[in-house]
């Protein structure tokens, strides 16, 4: 396909071609990306690369035959071989239980989400946005700053066999500043943000040089239960998880800690999480799921209560609902997690421990038991002792262990402040507070 015109066609062609040839259901998605990545070490950038990345996402279905597949090669001979692969796998693969035909439009979209973002693409303004976070990074404490700057410009065209024929565009820009004041005193900090008036590499700097400086001279840490405030960063990976184990999909195939917790107290009082795809010049914002239903708003825990699992058309009629707008066609999953804030400041967080804990950042999050939701992370950057109602000490060599499901229900009080966090730890953007939770456990690390 020699032009854009004639690959954003792709999508309506293909699901004609694979209705002619039997196929009861068939929705072809396009992307095509435009993206720019700037990486920083030592202080100063080392690499600047721009892309264009195209890719088809297509789902063929005979009744309860179904299946995917996804190319980046856009030539004839590749789409032909991949629907002749398709075709062919959908007519001999194992039934699913369940067959529901995609939702049959056409529909109305919000035509503030058919078009998100107003961030600035030009590279000098990317190249300041980076000088600013490194700037900011060394006069709040840091001796040398890291990380990576990404801008995207996307646009995507779906097509179904229930009539859908939509597109929309986003353009965001993502940042994570990674400051070292020593070699073992290091802070990170990162965001998203769909809109030049929502992005701030000063903040995300600062942050980061401040959490470095104050890690100076770490001693080891003491095993043991300790109240805790969880950083955004370290929320949001929470949270994170959490809206994974939502997905209708991994609940029936039992690899959620939530299973048969619908209407239950999963999580304090305190804390209510919301999917909102609606939400305008965010960059999770969506105007419609890969099945071509409108996206809208899911409160999926309120007050501690899950309230709903999030469905696609299939997950839903097994279930015995309607779908939340959340395809995925085979996994559902969340575009844009909110957790509600509270109503303290940092410092008033800080100010109510005896004895406590601070932990700024987290990676390597892996469960024990993916059924109950156990799990183990390691905390990173910036980790602090809390004594008598202020930061203390900086430590080392921890690792938080826990329940998912008890430490949410342990959450005493969340910020009124919130940040969002996106990174490759967070792959779907959380609005997180930071969190004061009771009775969490700390081991010795082996890393």
């Amino acid at each position: 396909m020699s032009t854009t015109l004639e690959v954003q066609e792709l999508p309506r062609k293909l699901v004609r071609k694979f209705l002619k040839l039997g196929a009861s259901d068939a929705a072809v998605r396009l992307n095509i990306s435009n993206s720019t990545m700037i990486r920083f070490s030592n202080n100063n950038i080392t690499i600047s690369n721009s892309f264009k990345n195209v890719m088809l996402e297509m789902y063929v279905a005979f009744k309860e035959r179904r299946v995917t597949g996804t190319i980046t090669d856009l030539s004839q001979a590749s789409i032909e071989r991949t629907v002749e692969r398709l075709v062919s796998t959908a007519k001999t693969v194992q039934p699913s239980d369940v067959y529901a035909p995609l939702p049959n439009g056409p529909f109305k979209y919000n035509k503030r989400l058919l078009k998100v973002g107003k961030v600035a693409m030009e590279p000098n303004i990317l190249i300041d946005h980076v000088n600013a976070a490194v700037n900011s990074a060394i006069s709040a404490g840091a001796k040398r700053v890291a990380g990576s700057l990404r801008s995207m410009n996307d646009k995507t065209v779906l097509c179904t066999s229930g009539n859908v024929e939509a597109s929309s565009t986003k353009s965001a820009v993502a940042l994570s500043v990674r400051a070292f004041a020593a070699d073992d005193a290091t802070g990170q900090f990162a965001t998203v943000a769909a809109d030049s008036s929502e992005f701030r590499p000063e903040e995300v700097g600062s942050i980061a040089g401040e959490i470095a400086k104050m890690a100076l001279n770490p001693v080891e840490g003491e095993p043991g239960k300790y109240d805790a405030i969880l950083g955004p960063m370290t929320f949001a990976h929470i949270v994170d998880e959490f809206g994974s184990a939502a997905s209708a999909f991994n609940v029936d195939i039992g690899a959620s800690f939530l299973v048969d917790m619908l209407g239950k107290q999963v999580a304090s009082q305190k804390f209510t999480l919301i999917d909102d795809p609606t939400l305008h010049n965010t960059y999770g914002a969506e105007p419609f799921d890969d099945e071509g239903l409108p996206s809208r708003r899911n409160v999926i825990v309120e007050n501690g209560i899950l309230k709903t699992y999030l469905h696609n058309s299939t997950t839903a009629k097994r279930h015995g609902t309607v779908s939340t707008a959340n395809a995925g066609i085979i996994v559902p999953t969340p575009f844009n997690l909110v957790v509600e804030a509270g109503d303290k400041t940092f410092e008033k967080l800080i100010s109510g421990i005896d004895r406590g804990i601070y932990v700024t950042n987290d990676w390597y999050l892996r469960y024990s038991n993916y059924r109950e939701g156990d799990f183990s992370t390691v905390p990173r950057d910036g980790l602090f002792v809390i004594k008598n109602g202020s930061i203390e000490v900086p430590i080392k060599g921890l690792r938080l262990v826990g329940n998912m499901i008890k430490l949410l229900g342990s959450v005493a009080a969340l910020s009124a402040e919130r940040h969002w966090i996106e990174w490759w730890e967070v792959e779907t953007p959380v609005y997180a507070p930071w969190a004061l939770v009771t009775d969490v456990e700390f081991t010795k690390s082996t890393l």
